[in-house]
């Protein structure tokens, strides 16, 4: 009944800029924090950035100057813009929404994923 729906992975040289994007859709009231996870191989999944409803972000350290997240509200879509990728940004990444909906009289949040998305950064 919600789908997050990612695009915009693919192969790029070291120092190149990619630009993920995530849809949600369904059965949405609102949408709370929205983010970027990844993986790489044999490592364990990572917070890249995140995003509140009301735009506030964070990001972790090693991505800071570099990735850019950002949402559209009216389009319940989520952005990363990744400038100066490196090598060690190569990783399956993961959209991740923390969406309110209906459940018959009330409200309950609910925590959905995307399916991933392969970004490689060649040398």
């Amino acid at each position: 009944q919600v789908q997050l729906v990612e695009s915009g992975g693919g192969l790029v040289q070291a120092g190149g800029s990619l630009r993920l994007s995530c849809a949600a859709s369904g059965s949405i009231f609102s949408i709370n924090a929205m983010g970027w996870y990844r993986q790489a191989p044999g490592k364990q999944r990572e917070l890249v950035a995140a995003i509140t409803s009301g735009g506030s972000t964070n990001y972790r350290d090693s991505v800071k100057g570099r990735f850019t997240i950002s949402r559209d509200n009216a389009k319940n879509t989520v952005y990363l813009q990744m400038n100066s990728l490196k090598p060690e940004d190569t990783a399956v990444y993961y959209c991740n929404a923390d969406i309110i909906r209906a459940t018959g009289w009330d409200y309950a949040d609910y925590d959905y994923w995307g399916q991933g998305t392969q970004v490689t950064v060649s040398s």
